[in-house]
């Protein structure tokens, strides 16, 4: 029966953390976050971000912009954000509305502010290894592995799932800590050969239980990115938990794995951010440098 890797306790430590680096820091820590319309599932993960800030001492800054904002309207308001020496990191919560080009805002958002690692300079350095943020889903899940005490090096890493947001920057991730990384996608030919040689196996699909036990390898690590719900409703993931548990060696749950990490990941570049724009290295404080 695997060990179930409890992201809401890593996360919980993780904030800790930032808190005790927050309250030190010697400025406040500030991130803008924009929600353009009325999307309910927007509001509710804004509503948990500003939380989530206030748990740590992060100022949260935010815009609601009405459904119907122009291009140009939210473009200077990135502008005026890049520019505002009190905003650390910016956050445009998406989707956006329709008449909006997400690409076009995404970029126009400073690289060093960028906090969702979306922007292509800071993708650019994720695949060369010399970055600064990370994707907060990926960087979440690493620090989950990382917490079951799980070493990367030498062992078969299978990604299912080849989004921009979680999939491709997590194989980044697990190369770089010496993994051997598969990527499937739905294109991928006889996926369940290739999942059964997973020692660690991260579900990034989108679809309800996905990855059922027979295409899980005795004692893999099985990581669930997934957010779904099932034919009563239920939250669920990617995974089909019960039967995986019984033969994975640790497992995330869903909820309370990944998500409550994506969370918390965002709180640390955030921080990231902030000694970025005062010149600080890890570790360093802004009383230090004065």
């Amino acid at each position: 029966m695997a060990k179930i890797i409890d992201g809401k306790l890593v996360a919980a430590q993780v904030k800790e953390q930032i808190a005790q680096e927050v309250k030190t820091f010697g400025k406040e820590v500030g991130l803008a976050v924009v929600i353009v319309g009325d999307n309910p599932a927007s509001r509710v993960y804004v509503n948990s971000k500003k939380k989530d800030c206030e748990e740590v001492g992060i100022k949260s800054y935010e815009y609601a912009l009405p459904q119907n904002t122009t291009q140009q309207e939210l473009l200077d308001l990135v502008v005026k954000l890049n520019n505002d020496k009190n905003v650390d990191g910016i956050l445009v919560q998406l989707p956006l509305p329709k008449q909006l080009d997400e690409k076009e805002i995404l970029n126009a958002i400073n690289p060093e502010k960028d906090v969702d690692a979306f922007h292509p300079v800071n993708v650019g350095k994720i695949m060369i290894g010399d970055y600064s943020f990370l994707p907060c889903t990926p960087a979440g899940v690493m620090e989950l592995i990382h917490s079951a005490g799980v070493e990367v090096k030498g062992k078969h890493c299978v990604v299912i799932g080849r989004s921009n947001i979680v999939g491709k920057p997590m194989a980044m991730l697990l190369l770089h800590e010496h993994g051997t990384v598969t990527i499937c996608h739905s294109r991928t030919q006889n996926i369940s050969e290739i999942t059964k040689q997973a020692d660690i196996l991260v579900a990034a699909v989108g679809i309800e239980k996905f990855v059922t036990a027979d295409m899980v390898k005795d004692g893999a690590v099985v990581i669930d990115v997934g957010m779904n719900k099932d034919s009563e409703g239920k939250l669920c993931g990617d995974v089909d938990y019960l039967p995986v548990s019984e033969k994975a060696s640790f497992i995330t749950p869903v909820p309370g794995g990944v998500g409550p990490m994506t969370r918390a990941m965002l709180l640390k570049n955030t921080l990231t951010a902030a000694k970025l724009s005062n010149d600080l290295k890890e570790g360093e404080r802004l009383g230090d440098t004065i």
